[in-house]
């Protein structure tokens, strides 16, 4: 005799919790060169995990999030519809499977042939943040380029 046992409908999608449950609370904190801007930030939370979502402010002038499905990606947009910080709310759907969805706020992030103290700036973090990263992680022959390589590149 087969037996099952009843559970409760539990919604897998997206939901928003206080910024300082995030995992990368502390990360964006110590690196933000104004962190007062997380007194508007939230953490969204996906199958358990709370990751941050920072607004815009200050030198910070755009951000995003990566989903792996469309959905929570939506979900998450949704969620942060109407809230202090995040305006001009997009999802930026990826037509590849090994690559995410975004959910994107503020201004439009530099073009992607720019170097890394570019996109740093424009995500408000900290010079000294900027110049760590940079040296941890020097840019790949291709990437320092000052010309894009595709033809089709503007």
């Amino acid at each position: 005799m087969l037996t099952t046992t009843k559970t409760s409908a539990r919604s897998f999608g997206p939901s928003l919790c206080p910024a300082e449950e995030a995992y990368d609370f502390e990360h964006f904190r110590d690196r933000l060169a104004r962190p007062e801007v997380l007194a508007h930030a939230v953490a969204v939370r996906v199958f358990r995990a709370p990751l941050l979502a920072v607004p815009v402010g200050g030198p910070r002038r755009g951000g995003y999030m990566s989903f792996d499905l469309l959905s929570l990606a939506i979900g998450a947009r949704d969620l942060l519809t109407n809230r202090r910080g995040f305006p001009d709310l997009r999802v930026r759907w990826s037509p590849y499977r090994d690559t995410c969805h975004t959910v994107e706020w503020g201004e439009p992030a530099p073009e992607w042939w720019e170097d890394d103290a570019v996109f740093g700036r424009f995500y408000g973090y900290s010079e000294s943040a900027i110049t760590s990263f940079v040296r941890e992680r020097p840019q790949t022959p291709s990437s320092a380029t000052s010309t894009p390589c595709s033809p089709t590149a503007s």
